[in-house]
């Protein structure tokens, strides 16, 4: 299977289809590959603006991002204050560390939402939010658009070799979400304040400065 059977659409969707995937992959959790993918493929060849494609790419990322991070923002409010008490320490920690975190997040394909939901629970700041997430989705989108451009999609296609039916590869998507979305909430789950003392006792003192 090639990229051409998966976007078979692709050549005709131009910046606007780009957007929409790129925007409604971001902010839907955990499922960035179909804009990953599309991206590539209008890497290739010379139809399409390579700096165009990087910086749509990286705007509508971030943009369904903040949408992400203010969705978690709010919602720490509907979390019980025991579950708070427990989180206070990871809320510390990611806060002292956020925009290195949302940089890193941002600039590789990791399940970034995994970082982002729990800053938004945190109350981290949000200008330092875009900020970092803005400038890693940057470095991620000039970086696929690059070398899909200029090394054709040779490095991912040997991966779709055995895929016979595009179906499989959406339901691997939504799987990997759904598997994704089940560690966010574990994560929130967890006693924060027994393991935050072992390794950052620091995170448990409620005079520290990065308290609320």
């Amino acid at each position: 299977m090639d990229f051409a059977a998966i976007f078979p659409f692709a050549p005709e969707v131009g910046y606007i289809g780009l957007t929409l995937v790129s925007f409604f992959g971001s902010l839907i959790p955990f499922v960035p590959l179909p804009s990953f993918l599309l991206l590539a493929t209008m890497s290739v060849g010379e139809q399409f603006d390579l700096h165009m494609l990087a910086i749509i790419s990286a705007v509508t990322a971030t943009a369904a991002k903040v949408i992400v991070f203010t969705v978690s923002y709010g919602g720490r409010k509907i979390i019980g204050e025991k579950s708070r008490k427990r989180m206070r320490p990871f809320e510390r920690l990611v806060k002292r560390y956020g925009a290195g975190a949302a940089f890193f997040a941002a600039a590789t394909p990791m399940p970034d939402d995994l970082i982002y939901v729990p800053l938004g629970l945190a109350k981290y700041n949000p200008k330092r939010f875009f900020v970092a997430t803005l400038t890693g989705k940057l470095v991620l989108s000039y970086s696929i658009v690059f070398i899909s451009h200029y090394m054709g999609l040779s490095l991912v296609e040997p991966f779709l070799e055995e895929v016979k039916d595009v179906t499989t590869i959406y339901i691997g998507i939504i799987v990997f979400a759904a598997i994704m979305t089940t560690i966010v909430i574990l994560l929130l789950r967890l006693d924060w304040q027994r393991i935050m003392g072992k390794f950052a006792p620091w995170t448990l003192d409620e005079n520290n400065k990065d308290n609320d």
